[in-house]
């Protein structure tokens, strides 16, 4: 996510390692490398200028202090600009009414029908009793990719085959969620290639005849500027609530991210990464600013763990890890966790500097393949007590997973050294004073 423009504004700020002062010269030149950067990113030029000027005069009346570097504050200056170019915080969907109607637009291939499932997935764990309502009456695998999508989450879908009347679809589902003391029915409504008359009057009508909590416009963010072009025609007709923006995990840009609060004047609320139902965040711009710049976001990161993990399992393994215990069964149960918790690259991103430590290396659910395969071909003796694992087993192991010896006893070694580190962390107090201890900053 956004690893070409995070790869030049670190190039502009490179300019000004080593000066000891901000001046208008190295300021100026700065500036233009982060202009250019953002135009590159498809960022509205008209927007890209405002706030490289806002940056520059900033910066220029900002005094150093001796201990910030004149690039650590033009970092500071240009995430404040960032962020505030992208709304400033955080806008989360209302949810009133009985039911509480959200009515999903977009045009067609922007991830509309697969975010409508996520978003169901997502308010399902806040424990809102969800109802999905399948109204694109043109796409011929539109009501059965709902259905699929509902399956895999649980979540009921309203649908009628044969009906051609989006409105009567939709006030048939409302309805029906009545019936069924349904507290939040998402309605999927019908994309088309661009934006015309007559999609914009079924969705007008949509809107009119449901009056929705929420209305949200989704984008796919790989189409750049065009999408922000998309978003404002569509608003000045719809007048939507908020923006999703879509396939962020592929190779975009991310000027629509940047640009399309200033443009629409509308603020983004979702962003949605890959196929699995688990991969949807709340958008939050200093989060987003600080990823751009290379900074992590360890809030999100920290909030997906907690989404995942389960709070008895965490208490389990703590227990084993304190009597130094843990084993492969664990091992292999944290890596399912992990797995579940979204695309492992833009997990990392957030992990301050590893998105740069790990530029073009493509980490994902594949890498686990390989680890997954030599533990699964332990036996359940084996993976309880790994000091058992002499020659002949690790080569039938290496047999059985299809990897070699050398990576059998790579990933033994590895996992030795791990719990050898656990045991340090116990004998220092736990887990707690153990990370302290390891945090030069630790207080």
């Amino acid at each position: 996510m956004f690893d070409n423009l995070s790869h030049k504004l670190d190039k502009a700020f490179q300019t000004l390692k080593g000066q000891g002062s901000i001046t208008e010269v190295n300021v100026a030149t700065t500036v233009k490398e982060i202009r250019r950067a953002l135009i590159d990113a498809d960022v509205n030029y008209k927007v890209a200028k405002e706030v490289t000027d806002e940056i520059k005069g900033q910066a220029l009346g900002m005094d150093v202090l001796t201990s910030v570097s004149p690039g650590q504050l033009l970092t500071k200056v240009t995430n404040d600009q960032l962020t505030a170019l992208m709304g400033g915080q955080g806008e989360d969907i209302t949810v009133q009414g009985n039911p509480a109607i959200i009515l999903i637009a977009g045009l067609q291939g922007s991830g509309k029908t697969t975010f409508s499932g996520k978003l169901a997935k997502y308010l399902k764990s806040q424990g809102k009793s969800v109802m999905l309502t399948a109204c694109d009456i043109y796409r011929p695998a539109a009501i059965d990719q709902l259905k699929v999508l509902g399956e895999q989450i649980d979540v009921e879908v309203y649908a009628e085959p044969e009906n051609k009347n989006a409105v009567e679809i939709a006030n048939n589902a409302i309805k029906h969620a009545k019936a069924a003391s349904k507290k939040v029915v998402i309605v999927d409504t019908a994309g088309r290639l661009a934006v015309d008359e007559e999609m914009m009057d079924e969705i007008s009508k949509l809107k009119q005849a449901l009056d929705p909590s929420e209305t949200l416009f989704v984008v796919d963010s790989m189409t750049g500027q065009d999408a922000v072009n998309t978003a404002k025609a569509f608003n000045d007709r719809l007048n939507f609530d908020g923006v999703v923006l879509t396939k962020l995990d592929g190779d975009t840009r991310g000027g629509a991210a940047i640009s399309i609060r200033t443009v629409v004047e509308k603020p983004i609320k979702f962003i949605s990464h890959g196929e699995k139902m688990e991969a949807i965040d709340r958008f939050y711009p200093d989060r987003m600013a600080n990823r751009i710049l290379g900074m992590g976001d360890v809030v999100s990161l920290v909030e997906k763990a907690q989404q995942t993990f389960d709070e008895e399992e965490a208490r389990r393994l703590n227990k084993k890890i304190r009597k130094n215990q843990f084993d492969f069964n664990d091992f292999l149960g944290q890596l399912e966790q992990i797995k579940n918790m979204g695309n492992i690259n833009d997990l990392m991103g957030m992990i301050p500097g590893m998105g740069k430590a790990l530029k073009g290396v493509d980490v994902d659910d594949d890498s686990f393949k390989p680890i997954e395969a030599i533990i699964r071909s332990m036996t359940n003796e084996e993976r309880e007590s790994p000091e058992i694992l002499n020659g002949s087993r690790r080569k039938r192991i290496a047999t059985g997973s299809g990897t070699s010896v050398q990576e059998v006893n790579n990933l033994i070694k590895q996992f030795g050294d791990m719990k050898k580190l656990m045991k340090t962390m116990n004998k220092m107090g736990g887990c707690k004073k153990g990370l302290a201890a390891l945090n030069p900053f630790g207080r």
